[in-house]
């Protein structure tokens, strides 16, 4: 769709998870995955902060579009695994967030 909502993106993981043979991870083993791919992403920023040095030894190809995307598609199998709707899991802790006092 062109304009996916959470639940149309949760049920794409579903699909691709069957046609891709993941669908024997546990929650545990997403929510690991999911850890590996934030990693992932502080990386790429700590790569782009100037201040901040790097393995130079090493090389590191990591692209944060790419990475943000894995982690909406294992934080959506990890949600799936626990039955979770994620549009309404941010619409009720918004309501919530929205009585405390921010400072």
């Amino acid at each position: 769709k062109s304009n996916p909502t959470l639940a149309d993106i949760q049920q794409y993981v579903i699909e691709l998870e069957k046609e891709r043979g993941f669908t024997k991870h546990t929650a545990l083993e997403q929510c690991l995955l999911l850890m590996e791919e934030v990693g992932e992403l502080a990386k790429c920023v700590r790569k782009s902060n100037t201040t901040m040095g790097t393995d130079g030894a090493k090389h590191y190809d990591f692209d944060a579009a790419g990475e943000f995307a894995d982690i909406l598609i294992v934080l959506s199998a990890v949600a799936n695994r626990l039955g979770v709707d994620l549009e309404q899991a941010l619409r009720d802790k918004e309501e919530e967030n929205k009585k405390r006092v921010w400072k």
